[in-house]
């Protein structure tokens, strides 16, 4: 199928980050847009808070939007090379020495302490995450918060991922969903739909056929479908946060 004009449109694919890096809180932190009132806290995957991608998607939620964007680097100033990753030639990374020194335990107080940052600064807060951020912003959902950290959250092909996320989640949730993702399977997929609709608060699932895991922030142009897939997930992210940071 053929890239649609109006996708090739919507997504700076080559652009330039705007933004500036300071610190939230400990954690160095990449901030754009202006907006006093209204903020999303972007929770990236593997690839880090410096991935091109991450901080080109934070820019258009920005924009479109009209809210302040931050992606704080919660890995400790650690980045994975994006090559050998992108190229899917995973065996050159040592995913387990990274994954054992960004465990959830570990990650989650600082991920919680960012958002509560953000809330005592803005009158509404959005949370998306994408791979690793998918099980934090299901967390900084979770009905433990009283108040709520974060008033709604969107994730795609969230990893690492629980049943009990999805269970205590009491916030607005939007699923982008890749038709093939061994981190998100089909059994997880039930559960959400399963949990979720049962909770009394607005869900938003959508699904992306043809493409895979990791499709929504790679956007490659080489794989079929993807750079298609990354526009769409960037507009329903745009259409969700604006529906709950403007209530």
């Amino acid at each position: 199928m053929a890239m649609s004009t109006c996708c090739l449109k919507s997504f700076a694919w080559n652009g330039t980050p705007t933004g500036t890096t300071t610190n939230l809180g400990s954690n160095s932190t990449y901030i754009t847009g202006t907006n006093p009132d209204r903020a999303v806290l972007l929770i990236h995957d593997a690839l880090g808070w410096t991935f091109p991608n991450a901080r080109l998607l934070a820019d258009h939620y920005a924009a479109e939007i009209d809210a302040t964007v931050y992606i704080p680097d919660f890995f400790s100033g650690e980045v994975l090379p994006f090559e050998p990753i992108l190229a899917g030639r995973f065996h050159e990374i040592d995913f387990a020495g990274f994954l054992s020194r960004n465990t959830r335990e570990i990650r989650e107080p600082e991920i919680f302490a960012a958002a509560r940052l953000l809330r005592q600064k803005f009158k509404r807060v959005g949370a998306i995450g994408f791979c690793f951020g998918g099980w934090a912003v299901f967390r900084l959902g979770a009905a433990e918060h009283d108040p709520p950290l974060v008033d709604a959250i969107s994730t795609g092909h969230p990893s690492l991922l629980t049943k009990k996320d999805i269970d205590e989640v009491s916030v607005p949730v939007q699923l982008l969903a890749p038709e093939h993702d061994p981190a998100y399977p089909a059994e997880m997929k039930t559960h959400t739909f399963e949990t979720v609709m049962k909770k009394g608060v607005y869900f938003d699932y959508v699904h992306f056929p043809g493409v895979e895991h990791g499709a929504l922030t790679r956007g490659s142009e080489d794989v079929k479908g993807e750079r298609e897939a990354m526009a769409r997930a960037k507009d329903a992210a745009v259409n969700w946060f604006k529906l709950f940071l403007y209530e």
